[in-house]
């Protein structure tokens, strides 16, 4: 995995999960998405239905959530105290754990298809998806206090 080697490389420290993806993602939904209903998530297809792929990161680009979006979404995530986080996918199981995630950069998740980063107290999340430049990427904090877009 590309990111591994680039957190290890900057001497970050790193624990491999691989089956936790369903865990956090289910946590992230609850955290982010808590004030919509079950039939309003089917609507933002934020579930997978007949072949169609769905993805958390569609509250936002709904604009069901309150986010900031592209530049101003990286600019966010870089200026965030970072601390322990979590990053995982969509469509993997597969999960990082960050004891310091303080120099993790946007340009760290090139090359990576929605994949979202959220602290331990799912305070705030960054989501990269894979319609980067089209949309997102997103970040969005639990509290909303920041203009959106």
């Amino acid at each position: 995995m590309q990111l591994l080697k680039k957190l290890k490389d900057k001497k970050v420290k790193v624990m491999e999960i691989p089956q936790w993806g369903t865990y956090l993602r289910k946590q992230w939904e609850d955290k982010f998405a808590n004030h919509l209903s079950d039939c309003e998530k089917r609507e933002i297809y934020m579930y997978d239905c007949n072949g169609a792929c769905g993805y958390l990161w569609h509250i936002f680009s709904y604009e069901k959530k309150e986010c900031l979006v592209g530049k101003d979404a990286e600019r966010a995530f870089m200026d965030e105290v970072k601390k322990a986080c979590y990053i995982f996918y969509q469509h993997s199981d597969y999960v990082l754990i960050l004891e310091d995630a303080s120099v993790l950069d946007p340009r760290d998740l090139l090359g990576e298809e929605d994949v979202y980063v959220v602290d331990r107290e799912f305070s705030w999340t960054y989501v990269s998806t894979h319609e980067n430049g089209w949309l997102g990427p997103y970040f969005s904090k639990n509290n909303d206090n920041y203009a959106t877009k």
